[in-house]
């Protein structure tokens, strides 16, 4: 390596950056565990609280409590007083790491990168041989993670938001058509508009049995097990009913054969059916994608979305940054003549298709 045009200050700088993102990793690891313990929920509660408290509120051992407060703390993910001796959560931390309920609630995204972590081996032979690796192939964190993940945000903005943008939808929905969700993973997105719109009878497909259990099994929690049913089938092989509504919700682009699934949507539609399709939002030029979130998306696509359109058989490998341009030529290609974006968040992008 010729070191002679280093440049000492940019070195250091990046030397800070990496031991910055290294220190991200082990922040995750006392993320979950500060969840799965209830210590944040306990802070939120009852705080501000001296370790000892803290420890006695949760049934943990005060000496690791001790560490892992401090940790937080270091990150800025609890305040600290020095003179109490006691650690507290903001309002705004206690939405993110506290309330299971917030769209903001973070802690059940570290799974997945736990996950990745657990995959290292099939990942290198995946990189060297070219093949896939099946959604069902990783640790079982990785499902449970994207779903509980992806849940808050999508009981935010999904019945709210996303569907009233669409055209003419809300009021056949409350008027009663049949909805297919593809791809619908633990059955989130479903229950949710089955619970906002009885009249309606909703059809979750999924390839991955696994999911299937868990989308039942909500389902029934839920109460709405009697419209929300679901099947496990691959994206191009369910029954066409006569669909009003087919949704593809951040599915697509993890798909084998993605304009394989969209002719057969376009096919299960009526003639005036609307597709809603959730995206990751991604510019359409690799240098206007260089952010903290892509890069998230990108490193999630390399070894999960692409490696599990790869092992589905990788007809078209879309990846998790397609952007709105690709996915507009795939939806055209696919037999869709109107579409359009009808939302946008930092982390998706929303489009309503009709043929």
């Amino acid at each position: 390596m010729n070191t002679t045009t280093v440049d000492e200050t940019a070195l250091q700088a990046f030397v800070l950056k990496a031991v910055d993102d290294l220190g991200a990793g082990y922040l995750g690891v006392m993320v979950s565990l500060g969840a799965r313990l209830g210590l944040y929920r306990a802070l939120a509660e009852d705080g501000p609280l001296t370790t000892a408290g803290l420890a006695a509120r949760t049934d943990c051992a005060e000496r690791y409590v001790r560490d892992w407060a401090a940790s937080q703390a270091a990150a800025g993910y609890l305040e600290y007083d020095p003179e109490q001796q006691t650690f507290a959560l903001t309002p705004e931390q206690a939405l993110v790491l506290a309330n299971e309920e917030s769209p903001v609630y973070l802690p059940p995204a570290w799974n997945v990168p736990a996950a990745m972590w657990s995959d290292e081996a099939k990942a290198l032979h995946a990189f060297r041989t070219g093949e896939g690796i099946a959604w069902g192939d990783h640790d079982p964190r990785l499902a449970h993670g994207t779903a509980a993940f992806y849940r808050n945000g999508y009981r935010a903005a999904l019945t709210s938001q996303w569907l009233p943008a669409l055209d003419g939808v809300v009021d056949a929905l409350e008027r009663g058509i049949a909805v297919a969700d593809v791809g619908a993973g633990h059955g989130h997105t479903t229950v949710m508009m089955a619970e906002e719109f009885p009249r309606s009878r909703f059809h979750g497909f999924d390839s991955h049995g696994p999911s299937v259990s868990e989308a039942r099994r909500n389902a029934r929690a839920a109460g709405v097990e009697d419209r929300a049913v679901f099947e496990q089938v691959r994206a191009d092989e369910y029954d066409a009913l006569g669909f009003g509504l087919i949704c593809f919700f951040d599915a697509l682009h993890d798909m084998g054969d993605p304009l394989g699934a969209l002719r057969h949507a376009a096919d299960a539609l009526t003639p005036d059916g609307s597709l809603l399709l959730v995206e990751p939002n991604a510019a359409d030029r690799l240098e206007d994608n260089l952010t903290m979130i892509a890069q998230t998306y990108y490193a999630a696509s390399s070894m999960i979305c692409t490696a599990h359109s790869l092992a589905d058989g990788g007809e078209l490998v879309l990846g998790a940054q397609a952007g709105p341009a690709r996915l507009e030529e795939v939806l055209h290609t696919a037999g869709f003549s109107r579409v359009r974006v009808v939302a946008e968040t930092p982390f998706n992008l929303i489009i309503e298709a009709k043929r």
